[in-house]
């Protein structure tokens, strides 16, 4: 079995990793087999505690497996997904709304992952990744919008590397609190796990270098509307900008975002917000737009993805300055 890593998994312990991506196993059992070198990174025997880097191919021996018939077969889950594009080589979704990419081992069965095998189940035999068929990059748990589905090893690593050499051009919508006092401009920082969080990221001098452009689409009274263009692709970058600049996405829980900021606001002030805006449990950041070479063709394709109906209620109450 080979995996690569992706860039929202640099950084972190080859043990920990393998730990969310194997779940089949308990820690100490994958510590044993990299001790043992079962598991490989770029071909090479290393350590547990080894932090990965983006692009790092790791290989698991699965013949020294076989006769534990341990690893898990992926069910499928018949849940809506909307299809943009699709030809014999990938696929172009829009990702729903509260689901996560993968399994993990408190989700095995309600994933992305679930609702690909179910929709392109023909097309994914080939896949190189056979714990999580498809995903060749990923968008948070209630980060919508569009997504590249990969169904063969060719595509998967074609597209992978221009991930890689940050050749994919992705555009954001965020919906955050406050007034933006800028119109445009460019946001760079480091980031790299919270010590005290491991859930969230945060500015650090030895971090990974985080860079996003981005471009006012409409200041209101109370909230804002942002276009994002990220020129690298941190963990939580959009998320973690937009909080340390002080406006965090709105429902963002995690970084400052979440509802009970409207205790912040006058009562007359939050009774209207209430009245005209569909609280949803989550926040509010959709992937618009993306742009790439076709794995086969060689030529730049671009997709886009609509919101859902209530990212657009929200986004429409910003634009009409009703709040």
């Amino acid at each position: 079995m080979t995996i690569s890593v992706s860039s929202s998994d640099e950084l972190i312990r080859l043990d920990a990793f393998l730990s969310s991506r194997l779940i089949q196993f308990s820690r100490s059992k994958i510590q044993k087999l990299i001790v043992d070198g079962r598991i490989t990174v770029n071909d090479s025997i290393v350590k547990k505690n080894l932090k990965l880097s983006y692009g790092d191919i790791i290989k698991v021996d699965t013949e020294s497996f076989k006769s534990h018939n341990t690893f898990p077969k992926l069910k499928k889950w018949d849940y809506p997904l909307e299809v943009i594009y699709e030809d014999d080589n990938f696929a172009i979704i829009n990702k729903p709304f509260g689901i996560i990419s993968h399994p993990t081992a408190n989700n095995s069965d309600k994933t992305l992952v679930n609702i690909i095998l179910n929709r392109f189940h023909n097309k994914l035999m080939n896949h190189p990744d056979a714990l999580r068929p498809g995903i060749v990059h990923r968008l948070d748990k209630d980060t919508t919008g569009v997504m590249i589905i990969p169904f063969n090893e060719y595509s998967h690593w074609k597209i992978a590397d221009q991930f890689k050499a940050r050749s994919i051009q992705k555009e954001y919508i965020a919906l955050t609190w406050g007034e933006w006092k800028e119109n445009k401009g460019i946001i760079e920082n480091k980031l790299s796990r919270s010590k005290k969080n491991p859930l969230k990221f945060e500015s650090s001098s030895n971090g990974k270098v985080a860079t996003s452009e981005f471009k006012l689409i409409k200041r209101g009274r109370n909230f804002s509307s942002i276009n994002f263009f990220p020129k690298t692709g941190r963990t939580h970058q959009i998320r973690v900008h937009c909080s340390e600049l002080g406006h965090p996405i709105i429902g963002d829980e995690l970084y400052g975002g979440g509802w009970k900021k409207l205790n912040e606001y006058l009562p007359e002030v939050k009774r209207k917000i209430k009245e005209r805006i569909d609280i949803q449990i989550g926040h509010y950041l959709h992937a618009s737009k993306i742009s790439f070479m076709h794995p086969i063709s060689g030529k730049k394709v671009v997709f886009k993805a609509e919101p859902n109906e209530s990212f657009i209620n929200l986004l429409n109450t910003i634009n009409n300055e009703e709040v």
